[in-house]
């Protein structure tokens, strides 16, 4: 577990906010703090954190549309930290990609405890995925290709991360739409097929290639 890690809390309740932030610098982390989403994201334009706590009620945006847009490109890990408590609030906070959801108000040691356990399981995930001349640097979400930029679109990278993960496996692409774009794949499939076809063009010369199996779905695989 890494006390010297960066945490970036967004919380509109400013007593929180300060207390929390106090807190955790107390136990030796570096934090950053935003009072709204529009705050936090020029904190990630600059650094990239190792841990988020998010609030969903927030004054300019509901904290869930922020963490499905950010899980797009990145893999930071979220605390959502709120006083939303139902079951059903609780599921779609992990539905939209939390890694943990605590409801307000909070212990203190049970928070702290919480933030130890997602950095140290943060800390177990590699985060650089290399394969051939591909690399995939996870948490900033950037693909290089012989040690060049390839340029993805966020959904271009997911697509790619998404592939990786399940090398000489076939997928559907009902399967792909749906954990690449977070939702049922609708009659139009043709978003997702262009994409493929996009990305398997950008992946020439990799040693990596994207295969068609037809009326079964796609395949990862080497060259």
């Amino acid at each position: 577990m890494n006390k010297n890690a960066t945490i970036l809390l967004i919380e509109d309740d400013i007593r929180l906010l300060n207390s929390n932030r106090l807190l955790l610098e107390s136990e030796g982390y570096h934090v950053l703090d935003a009072k709204n989403l529009a705050q936090a994201q020029k904190h990630l334009t600059g650094e990239t954190p190792d841990l988020i706590v998010l609030d969903i009620m927030l004054p300019d945006g509901n904290g869930l549309d922020f963490l499905a847009e950010l899980r797009r490109t990145s893999e930071i890990p979220v605390l959502l930290l709120t006083g939303l408590d139902t079951n059903a609030d609780i599921i779609r906070g992990f539905e939209k990609g939390g890694d943990d959801y605590l409801t307000k108000p909070v212990v203190i040691g049970v928070f702290l405890k919480r933030i130890e356990a997602i950095l140290r399981r943060a800390a177990s995930v590699p985060e650089t995925v290399t394969k051939g001349a591909l690399s995939l640097r996870l948490i900033s979400g950037q693909a290089l290709l012989h040690g060049k930029d390839m340029v993805l679109s966020g959904k271009e990278f997911a697509l790619l991360s998404f592939f990786t993960q399940h090398e000489d496996q076939t997928l559907t692409l009902e399967t792909i739409y749906e954990k690449v774009w977070g939702q049922l794949l609708n009659e139009d499939a043709n978003a997702a097929k262009v994409m493929v076809s996009r990305l398997r063009k950008k992946l020439e010369g990799s040693g990596y290639t994207i295969t068609t199996e037809y009326g079964e779905g796609y395949r990862f695989e080497r060259a």
